[in-house]
């Protein structure tokens, strides 16, 4: 009798069915072990969501899965992932985790709300737990314990009392778990508008925080790419919360290595080696470069972002050493910040920043040190006047001392005060002119010309990423004082010392 195709490809469904059923019974135990680690259990279960698609693995998913365990663990409760694109990010941490920690953890009492900037991809996520703990392969091994009892598109609920709820990442009013897993809190457009921005950052800081059944044992996972300076990751790294965090760009930055609380560090070994070349080859990833543009890749790709219209400065201008020849002329220019955090109801104010910077006999400049706080007036005194005696002492020579002063008669009070503190010092003070473009401009030139090296040290991160977004970043207080402090090496004899 002639099969019509439906009823064949039923009979091929049905035949594989049953050799899967057999492969199981004979290897049930293995499987067991080899999903006692979640990566295991990736590979394991990747046919059951993408049956037509075969498994393409990279490190970066072994680090991801390791950074879930020690939430699992209890090793971590607030977990920051930044990986571009493409990395597999919604399967591993919306999918493939809970339904991990349910079966092969044994934690199928564990509840989850699910959240996204797109509800509909909060939905797909859903679907696809769902329809993993459902199959049959993950019901023989773990059915024992979770079974469904009430299913549906967005949540779901186990007879262990387990549950999985979406909500689209607005107000996440009602929904409430043992973990809150944010995937991509905004979306390219949302990021851009000021006010779509800020109400996904208090719906961050005033609605997920609540939502912990457990605030002291419960987890919260946001894993994006970056998108904005001040988008949720800009928002934790600002406020300096308690996340570890596991950032890796698509190409690796050796001065940017990350490394975090559990132990790893980033394997790879030279700058602008590739995150997943398994899946993003060179050729592809020069491809989605040119699409994408400088503004883009900085923060999707490279997880730095920063903001349209910044680039007076390029990162790959700045040379490092390990020292500063000797016999060079040096200068610590300090940067005045006017308030101290927290003051005035500002969470982010200015920094006060001192550059020290040295020239050498064959004018070569050397961004040798910097001084970056907030604090208060007696702080900052202390700051400075104890800076300027660890520099004598340091560097066996004088150090020029240089100091910003504010127009109006209290900048001009407040630097004759402090110049009097730097007695038996060369301290120098005066009021800066023309805008702050203006007065970068011949630093930026020496350092296109390859002329400026930065000493490397543990700032060297923090100092390049504001350089490069200058004179749009959030903060511009340390181009201030390397641009004061280039100034005073190249034309330090115009300036008037304060007596």
């Amino acid at each position: 009798m002639l099969l019509l195709p439906d009823a064949i490809a039923a009979e091929q469904r049905r035949r594989a069915e049953e050799r899967e059923r057999q492969r199981l019974e004979q290897d049930e135990q293995a499987i067991r072990v080899r999903c006692r680690r979640l990566g295991g259990f990736v590979r394991e279960f990747w046919h059951i969501l993408e049956p037509g698609v075969d498994y393409v693995h990279g490190w970066h998913i072994d680090a991801i899965c390791e950074h879930l365990e020690a939430v699992t663990d209890g090793r971590i409760t607030r977990l920051l992932i930044n990986v571009p694109p493409g990395m597999m990010k919604s399967l591993l941490v919306s999918v493939f985790w809970p339904a991990w920690e349910w079966g092969p953890r044994g934690l199928s009492h564990m509840r989850y709300l699910s959240t996204s900037y797109n509800g509909d991809y909060v939905s797909r996520d859903c679907r696809k737990m769902l329809q993993l703990v459902t199959c049959d392969k993950y019901q023989r091994l773990w059915g024992d314990t979770v079974r469904l009892i009430r299913g549906g598109t967005d949540s779901f609920e186990n007879t262990s009392h387990g549950s999985r709820e979406g909500q689209a990442f607005v107000s996440l009013t009602g929904g409430r778990g043992n973990r809150v897993i944010i995937d991509d809190p905004h979306s390219v457009d949302s990021a851009e508008s000021d006010t779509m921005r800020e109400s996904k950052i208090r719906t961050f800081r005033e609605s997920v925080p609540t939502r912990l059944n457990d605030p002291v044992k419960d987890a919260i996972v946001v894993i994006m790419q970056r998108l904005h300076q001040g988008d949720v990751s800009g928002t934790i790294e600002t406020l300096k919360l308690p996340y570890c965090h596991l950032m890796l760009p698509m190409e690796f930055e050796e001065e940017r290595r990350c490394t975090t609380s559990i132990g790893f560090t980033d394997p790879r070994t030279y700058d602008g080696q590739l995150l997943f070349p398994e899946r993003f080859p060179r050729k592809e990833v020069e491809a989605l470069k040119l699409v994408l543009g400088e503004y883009a890749v900085a923060g999707q790709l490279q997880q730095r972002p920063t903001k349209r219209g910044g680039g007076l400065f390029k990162r790959r201008w700045f040379g490092f050493v390990g020292a500063v020849p000797a016999g060079s002329k040096r200068v610590r220019k300090w940067d005045l910040a006017a308030t101290e955090e927290g003051a005035n109801g500002n969470p982010n104010p200015d920094w006060t920043v001192g550059t020290l910077m040295a020239r050498d006999h064959q004018d070569f400049y050397y961004v040798e040190d910097v001084i970056r706080f907030r604090g208060t007036p007696a702080e900052v005194e202390a700051a400075i006047v104890n800076t300027a005696s660890a520099d004598r002492a340091r560097y066996s020579g004088t150090v020029t001392v240089h100091l910003s002063q504010d127009p109006g008669q209290a900048g001009k009070a407040q630097a004759q005060y402090l110049i009097k503190k730097l007695a038996g010092h060369v301290a120098k003070s005066e009021i800066e002119s023309g805008d702050k473009e203006t007065r970068a401009g011949p630093f930026a030139s020496q350092a296109q010309a390859g002329n400026v090296k930065l000493v490397e040290a543990d700032w060297n991160e923090t100092w390049l990423s504001e350089i490069e977004v200058f004179p749009r970043g959030t903060h511009d207080d340390q181009v201030d004082s390397a641009s004061g402090a280039f100034n005073e090496l190249t034309v330090g004899g115009g300036y008037n010392p304060v007596f």
